[in-house]
C-alpha cells in the first residue's frame, strides 16, 4: 500500500511539472492574441502583419518538429526536455527585448522552435508513463495548463502589459520557466524505456518510415482538421470583441478568466468521460458541439457583456475540450518505441495547421476605415466545416495502445 501511494504521488508530481511546462508554452502562444491591440498600436502594424506574428510561431514550431523527429527517440526524455525548455526561456526573453516588428518576428520564430519541441515532448512523456486506460484523464490534467493560462496567466499578463508595456508578459514567462527548470531537474523521473526497445537504424530512415505509415497519416490528418476547426477563429477574437461586439478593452481579461475557469473543470471531466465511454464517441460529441459557439462568436455583434461571456466560455469549453480525447487517440495510434518520433511529426502537422489557419483567417478578415472587423463570419463557417470533417474522420484512426 505504501509503495502504491508513493507511485501515485510520483505520478502526480510528474504530471504537475509537465503541466507547468505546458503552461509556459501555452501562455507564450496564447498571450499574442489578447496583446493584438497593444502590438498593433505600439508597433504601428496592420492586422495582416499581426497575423504574420502569430503564424511565425506556428511555422517555426512546425520546422522544429521536422528537426526533432529523427532524433527524439534517441535521447533520455527528461534531460532533452529541460535543455529545450532553457532555450525556450531565452527566446521568450528576447521577445521582450525586441525593439520593433522585424526583431519581434524573429524572436517569436525562435520561441516557436523550442515551444513546439516542448509540446511534443510533454505529450510523449505522458503517453510513455500513463497506461492507455487512464491516459485521457492524465492528458486532461496536463491540459489544465490551458485553463490556468486563461484564468491567471492571460489576465495577469494583460495587467502587466497595461502598466509596464507589452514586453512585460514575456519577462514573466521567462522567469516562471526558470523556476520550473530547477523544479523539473529535481523531481522529474528519467525516461529510458524507449531507449531499451528501439531498433538501431538511421534517423532519417526511421522518421520517414514512421511518417508514411498509413495509420500515422490518418492520425496526423485528424490533428490537422481539429486545429483548422478552431485556430482559424482564435487569433482574432480579441480584435473582433473590441471592434464589433463593443466590449471595452479592460473587460477582455474576463473572457479568458471565465473561459479558463470553466475548462479547468471540464477538461478533466471530458478526460474522465473519454476513458469511461470511449474516446472516439466523446470526441465526436464535443467536436460537433463546438460548431455552435464557433458560429456564434464569429457572427454576433453588439451584444451585452453577459451574453458575450456566456458564448465565449462555451467556446473555450468545447474548442479546447476536443483536444483531450484527440491527444489520447493520437498518442495511441503508434507503437511506444516510435511514439516520440511520431508525436514530434504530429506536432509539426499541428503547428503547420495553426500557422495555415491564422493565415486563412487573415485572408478573410479586414479592418475597415471606421475600425470594424469584416469577414469573420466566413471564417466561422470554414472552422465549423473542419469540425464536422474531424468528427467523421476520427473513426478511421486505429488504436494501438
Amino acid at each position: 500500500m505504501t509503495q502504491r501511494l508513493q507511485l501515485a504521488h510520483a505520478e502526480r508530481a510528474m504530471l504537475l511539472i509537465l503541466a507547468g511546462v505546458q503552461f509556459c508554452h501555452v501562455l507564450d502562444f496564447m498571450i499574442m492574441m489578447p496583446l493584438g491591440p497593444f502590438l498593433i498600436s505600439a508597433l504601428s502594424i496592420t492586422t495582416h502583419e499581426f497575423a504574420l506574428l502569430v503564424a511565425s510561431y506556428s511555422f517555426s514550431a512546425a520546422a522544429a518538429g521536422l528537426l526533432i523527429a529523427p532524433i527524439v527517440d534517441r535521447f533520455e526524455r527528461k534531460r532533452f526536455l529541460l535543455a529545450i525548455f532553457a532555450a525556450f526561456a531565452i527566446a521568450t526573453l528576447l521577445c521582450a527585448l525586441s525593439p520593433g516588428f522585424l526583431t519581434l518576428l524573429i524572436a517569436r520564430g525562435l520561441a516557436g522552435i523550442f515551444g513546439g519541441m516542448m509540446g511534443a515532448l510533454v505529450h510523449t512523456m505522458v503517453a510513455d508513463a500513463i497506461p492507455f486506460e487512464r491516459r485521457a484523464k492524465a492528458t486532461g490534467y496536463v491540459a489544465t495548463a490551458f485553463s490556468v493560462s486563461s484564468i491567471a496567466g492571460v489576465p495577469l499578463s494583460l495587467l502587466l502589459a497595461d502598466v509596464l508595456g507589452w514586453q512585460a508578459p514575456f519577462v514573466l514567462i521567462a522567469l516562471i520557466s526558470a523556476g520550473l527548470i530547477w523544479f523539473g531537474h529535481r523531481a522529474l523521473p528519467d525516461f529510458r524505456a524507449h531507449l531499451d526497445t528501439r531498433r538501431e537504424e538511421r534517423a532519417i530512415r526511421q522518421m520517414l518510415r514512421v511518417a508514411v505509415e498509413p495509420n500515422h497519416l490518418r492520425a496526423m490528418l485528424l490533428t490537422c482538421l481539429v486545429i483548422l476547426g478552431g485556430f482559424t477563429v482564435i487569433p482574432y477574437i480579441t480584435l473582433y470583441t473590441i471592434a464589433n461586439v463593443g466590449i471595452a478593452s479592460d473587460e477582455i481579461p474576463a473572457i479568458y478568466f471565465l473561459g479558463g475557469a470553466a475548462t479547468l473543470v471540464t477538461a478533466r471531466l471530458i478526460g474522465a468521460l473519454s476513458d469511461r465511454f470511449g474516446k472516439v464517441i466523446v470526441f465526436r460529441i464535443v467536436a460537433i458541439g463546438a460548431c455552435v459557439p464557433v458560429l456564434l462568436v464569429t457572427n454576433l455583434a453588439q451584444v451585452s457583456l453577459v451574453i458575450w461571456l456566456a458564448i465565449t466560455t462555451l467556446f473555450f469549453i468545447l474548442v479546447s475540450g476536443r483536444m483531450v480525447p484527440l491527444l489520447a487517440i493520437v498518442g495511441a495510434a503508434v507503437k511506444p518505441q516510435e511514439r516520440g518520433t511520431f508525436l514530434s511529426l504530429n506536432a509539426t502537422v499541428q503547428s503547420m495547421a495553426m500557422g495555415l489557419a491564422s493565415m486563412i483567417g487573415g485572408v478573410f478578415i479586414t479592418q475597415t476605415p471606421d475600425g470594424f472587423i469584416s469577414g469573420y463570419g466566413w471564417v466561422g463557417l470554414v472552422a465549423a466545416s473542419f469540425n464536422v470533417l474531424a468528427a467523421l474522420w476520427v473513426g478511421r484512426v486505429a488504436i494501438r495502445n
